[in-house]
This record gives structure tokens, sequence and C-alpha cells, in this order.
């Protein structure tokens, strides 16, 4: 009787756990979730790691994987990862080395609305009816942003292994990624590696 009560009890708790993780009832929104999660969490662990119960390895929801889920995520210390003085010194010289080498790939082709600006700390490349690029300094976030016709918005973190500005959701190199989709554009390969960091 006691085995069958014990498996009740897990399944009910079990069940309970799945519905609060993946659930938003108007009774919890009533009530401060916090202590709710709180008392359900104490009486539970109490009762799996009481000595006379022989199911207490098992895990179970507990208060603290679930508050952990409701917490928004830790945010980034920029600055600690890349010092303000050499993400100017690289961000710097990263666009400056692309206003020349776009400067020097605009004579060699034949594009009605080819025009690049720098002003501001933003680059500015207009690619006629193929789309416009802008190109800017993010100093908060130690990041250089893209605004792309061809990818959309990228921001491109500086990767200290790979010598290289890394877009981090898809790996992408800022440079590769531009000498491929100009080359798509404009009819014309562009080599950006001779460019130094």
């Amino acid at each position: 009787m006691a085995t069958r009560s014990s498996a009740k009890i897990l399944q009910l708790t079990r069940t309970l756990c799945r519905s609060l993780k993946h659930q938003s009832s108007s009774l919890f929104q009533l009530q401060p979730r916090r202590s709710f999660l709180y008392s359900f969490s104490t009486y539970f662990t109490e009762y799996w790691s009481s000595p006379v119960n022989p199911r207490r390895s098992l895990s179970l929801c507990s208060y603290s994987s679930l508050s952990e889920e409701s917490q928004a995520p830790t945010a980034i210390n920029y600055s600690s990862l890349l010092p303000e003085e050499k993400y100017h010194s690289l961000a710097n010289s990263t666009i400056h080395d692309l206003l020349e080498k776009l400067e020097e790939y605009g004579d060699s082709l034949d594009i009605d609305g080819y025009d690049i600006d720098y002003g501001n700390e933003v680059l500015t490349l207009k690619l006629g009816a193929a789309g416009t690029y802008v190109i800017n300094k993010q100093t908060p976030n130690r990041q250089i942003w893209m605004s792309s016709p061809v990818s959309g918005p990228s921001r491109f973190d500086w990767d200290q292994n790979a010598q290289a500005w890394i877009y981090r959701r898809t790996k992408g190199d800022l440079m590769k990624v531009l000498e491929t989709e100009l080359e798509q554009l404009c009819g014309k390969s562009i080599d950006l590696s001779s460019i130094q960091f």
C-alpha cells in the first residue's frame, strides 16, 4: 500500500512540475509565484530527503530549477572581454582599411549609383539598385554592426583566436561575408584578406 501511495505522489509531483514549467495559468498569476513554488519545493524536498523514504534519490523539479528558468539571462560585460582602447584600435583600423579597399573596388566597377561615404564612424556603401551597406562601430557592445541588402543586420564580435570579426549566430567572418556578397551583387570578386588587424 505504501508503494502504491508513493507512486501516486511521484506521478502527481511530476505532473505538477510539468504544469508549472510549461503553463502560465491565471491561478499562478494571482499569487506570488515565488512563495507558492517555495512552499511546494520545501514540502517535497523534506519528504523526498527523509531517511525513511526509499525513493529519496529520485530527482524532482525544485524551486531553484524553476526560478532559474524565469530569470532573465545575465548581461555580458563587454568591457571585460575587450578593453575599450583595444576595441577602438581594432574597429577603426578595420573600417578605415575597408574604406580604402571599397574605394579601389568601386574604381574597377561600372555600376550606376556606386558611392562610398564615411562620417561619424559610419561607413555607407551604396550599390545603386543593388542596395546599401551600412557598417558602424557599436562601442558599448564592443562590436561592429553591419546592415546588408543580402543578409540583413549582423553584429560582429572580435575573436582573438581567429583574429577576425565574427558573427556569433552564423560564425560568419565579416571580411568573408563581404567578399561573398559583393561578388554576388556586383559580379566581380574583391579580396579583403589583405586587411590586417
